[in-house]
């Protein structure tokens, strides 16, 4: 009996359980203090992101390479399904048909990775934090298992979408063009405006990257903070009438916010990849 109640009184508080579950894999062995510091390395969201990655490229590549041009299987149809969607929104937003040969590929890219990283938040709540403890053996190891629940893999991705936007705007506009447009917009080809041009152009590249790579990391975060919290109702059972009211209540917002969640997920991707073609649609307009 003494050993029960000395399990219960290890057992971590709600805090402490949330905290531990938020906390990433890093270099630090610990949660990341500071906003922004460059020190600190998230080794879950790199072998995560990549593993998916991975994953989705696989099975991209086994239903493509056995596609026909008869009557299609239901993977074939829904990749089909899928081109057709991503290439319609490009085509309405770019209308070089050379950039739509490498803008398409790279929307679906992006729609598909997203997706999926967004879809590890359907595995069981401590499924692989626990199987990570076991592994190595540390009983408070830390792991977060969405890459996009981490402001660094979010930002990561939007800085990628800025350097290709930096890419087109070099490619289609020349090295003059450019220039020459970074210090007459958006206030007009004044040379003494040209300082606070090119000012307000920085300010427009990175309040876009940061509300590109923000928006997708606040709905994944509060997406497994709130799983986490509906987990905790479970913690809760006993059998008494109220532990039981606990664990009911735990099971049917469990269910309610699972399927109600298969939508935030699939609606982040598309707004992430609807955005990184918006940014690159920009980037090919000429003022």
């Amino acid at each position: 009996m003494a050993a029960g109640h000395d399990t219960v009184a290890n057992a971590p508080t709600s805090a402490e359980y949330i905290v531990h579950h938020m906390t990433p894999l890093n270099n630090i062995g610990k949660a990341q203090e500071a906003l922004v510091d460059f020190s600190v390395f998230n080794y879950d969201t790199v072998f995560f992101s990549f593993t998916v990655g991975m994953i989705g490229l696989i099975c991209m590549w086994l239903v493509t390479r056995k596609a026909t041009a008869g009557v299609p299987g239901r993977a074939q149809a829904a990749i089909e399904l899928l081109i057709e969607i991503v290439h319609q929104q490009a085509v309405q937003v770019i209308h070089q048909k050379e950039s739509l040969k490498t803008v398409v590929p790279l929307a679906l890219t992006v729609f598909v990775w997203i997706f999926l990283m967004n879809a590890l938040d359907f595995l069981p709540l401590d499924l692989l934090p626990m199987l990570w403890q076991w592994m190595s053996g540390d009983p408070h190891a830390f792991l977060r298992g969405v890459p996009t629940a981490d402001l660094n893999g979010t930002l990561g991705a939007a800085t990628g979408v800025l350097l290709l936007c930096f890419i087109y705007s070099f490619k289609i506009k020349g090295p003059g063009g450019w220039g020459h447009e970074l210090v007459s917009t958006p206030f007009g080809d004044t040379p003494f405006l040209y300082l606070f041009n090119f000012g307000m152009q920085i300010v427009e590249f990175s309040s876009k990257t940061i509300s590109h790579g923000m928006r997708l990391f606040g709905n994944m975060y509060a997406g497994e903070l709130l799983f986490v919290m509906i987990a905790l109702l479970g913690a809760g059972f006993s059998w008494s009438v109220g532990g039981s009211l606990l664990w009911i209540t735990h099971v049917i917002c469990g269910a309610a916010w699972a399927i109600f969640h298969i939508l935030v997920i699939a609606l982040q991707a598309f707004i992430f990849m609807m955005l990184t073609l918006v940014y690159i649609g920009q980037a090919h307009a000429h003022h």
